[in-house]
């Protein structure tokens, strides 16, 4: 079997056991993200240097929270609410919560094994991002903040301090 494969396989494991041990999918044990997720922008798109669409409202986000949706390709900014530990367990991921400006919470998981880690990151920056929506009661998550090493589903990002890492 191709290494890339095995890779690629032990990263949907892992993230798929990571949501449901801490309750990201609220029983939907059945519902793996899609290879191609549909894709979700705010109101007010403006251009990254990468040509990278990025909302300046979260109204879509809001929206999927209220309809309990995952599996969504969505871009947003928010502000650092609260820096987590890096869970290190299979691929590693740097975690932190944003808070978008509706109040509304999400969980940051950034692939650091696959993109390079924000540096520095500390409460009151400001974050973009794109990246999969996976809903959870406490505002959701955001994972897949990086380039598809196979490439074939959308790459996400997250902007930090004018940079792009994914």
């Amino acid at each position: 079997m191709n290494k890339n494969i095995v890779i690629v396989i032990l990263l949907i494991a892992l993230s798929v056991s990571w949501a449901y041990f801490f309750g990201l999918h609220q029983g939907k044990k059945d519902n793996l993200p899609p290879s191609n997720p549909p894709i979700v922008t705010g109101q007010g798109l403006s251009q990254t240097p990468q040509n990278k669409a990025v909302s300046n409202e979260n109204s879509d986000i809001e929206q999927l929270f209220k309809q309990q949706k995952s599996d969504v390709f969505v871009t947003g900014k928010g502000v650092v609410k609260k820096v987590l530990a890096d869970d290190n367990e299979g691929s590693r991921h740097q975690r932190f919560i944003l808070q978008l400006s509706n109040g509304q919470t999400l969980l940051i998981a950034h692939n650091i094994d696959l993109a390079e880690r924000l540096p520095n990151l500390q409460k009151g920056d400001e974050v973009s991002f794109a990246g999969d929506y996976v809903y959870n009661n406490k505002g959701g998550l955001i994972h897949w903040t990086h380039k598809d090493p196979r490439g074939q589903h959308k790459d996400g990002y997250l902007m930090y301090q004018g940079k792009i890492y994914q």
